[in-house]
């Protein structure tokens, strides 16, 4: 093999040099952008094969992380469902005996002779539950149309025109 030496011009040397004519052949260049995008925790499987390629065992490695992750992931989210189940159910126990001694509070007080603080004890441990329950059934109205809404909206921006 030769080995070509290359030497740097200055500027002056530049300068000095013939410019090309408009009859010679014009080079093109063409560039290519390309762009990639995914979600979810792993690549499409030609971008693994070049992490493999690039580092041998590393698929495996992205592969078991992605795995890992989402164990936790769904860790986490039972542990959230299962507080919240148990905090749904300690709040009707306590709704319940916060009612029921409500209702008893109204009838010893009406056997001593309290008839307005009894009946308005009975009144209101009567009245608080369905008041809750109205207001928790129009709240739930109002989630769902607003689920509906973003639901028709996000299929609206969607649709060819």
């Amino acid at each position: 093999m030769s080995k070509k030496k290359r030497r740097i011009l200055s500027d002056q040397h530049l300068s000095d040099r013939p410019t090309q004519q408009a009859t010679t052949s014009e080079t093109l260049a063409k560039f290519a952008i390309t762009a990639q995008r995914f979600s979810g925790p792993l690549p499409p499987p030609a971008m693994l094969r070049q992490y493999e390629e690039l580092l041998p065992g590393s698929a495996s490695r992205i592969i078991s992380m992605a795995e890992r992750q989402s164990a936790h992931r769904q860790g986490i989210e039972n542990k959230v469902i299962s507080s919240n189940i148990l905090n749904e159910r300690l709040g009707m126990v306590l709704g319940f005996v916060i009612c029921v001694l409500a209702i008893l509070a109204g009838a010893y007080a009406l056997m001593k002779g309290r008839s307005g603080f009894g009946i308005a004890s009975i009144v209101g441990g009567l009245g608080a539950p369905l008041a809750a329950f109205i207001y928790g059934k129009s709240e739930q109205r109002k989630d769902l149309e607003a689920r509906r809404q973003a639901i028709v909206d996000a299929a609206s921006h969607t649709r060819p025109d």
